[in-house]
């Protein structure tokens, strides 16, 4: 199942990965195009942003050398920084000059699969103001049959991201998620 799905990503095609979290529905995020049929899969409007992903911080900073030098938090966070050069445009939405950066804690499978792609595209595999999917169960069927593989984790946590804002001049968490808002912040120090 990790080389189809490694296979179908790399054809431009969307899969269903675990995260830390939720099940993402996922895609190359090098790849535009894959990542336009990425929101017209899910019906997410292309304003908003989507994370990027890697499994490791190297592989963030091959994408985003501008961040090269800098702490990022690991596991169940979507830290939104600065994107000076705008690059990866297709994800940013409607904020170009920043981007939403994760580093989850990947289940063996989804691991290989995202450490072989880079950095990978990731939104919550539902329907827009749909559930977050703890389990492929929940993700729904029309997404499932739409992608090209599906890897089950079994069951996730269920709750997404906190997502904190590092980009003004103090960090501040725009969406509570797995960690409480006060203790986000104080993992930043």
């Amino acid at each position: 199942m990790i080389d189809r799905a490694v296979g179908a990503m790399r054809a431009g095609g969307a899969v269903v990965l675990p995260t830390d979290t939720v099940y993402g529905l996922c895609a190359d995020a090098r790849q535009e195009d894959a990542v336009r049929r990425l929101y017209r899969l899910k019906g997410r409007e292309e304003v908003q942003p989507t994370a990027l992903i890697a499994a490791e911080e190297e592989a963030v900073f091959d994408a985003l050398p501008e961040l090269r030098g800098r702490s990022l938090l690991h596991g169940p966070y979507t830290l939104i920084l600065p994107n000076p050069a705008r690059r990866f445009r297709w994800l940013t939405g409607e904020r170009p000059e920043t981007i939403g950066v994760r580093l989850p804690a990947l289940g063996d499978d989804a691991d290989a699969v995202v450490r072989e792609i880079g950095v990978v595209a990731a939104t919550s595999a539902n329907l827009p103001g749909g559930r977050n999917p703890r389990t492929i169960d929940e993700v729904p069927a029309e997404l499932r049959a739409a992608c090209a593989a599906v890897l089950d984790g079994g069951e996730l946590p269920g709750t997404a991201s906190t997502i904190i804002d590092l980009t003004g001049s103090e960090p501040e968490v725009l969406r509570e998620g797995a960690v409480p808002a006060d203790e986000a912040l104080a993992r930043l120090g």
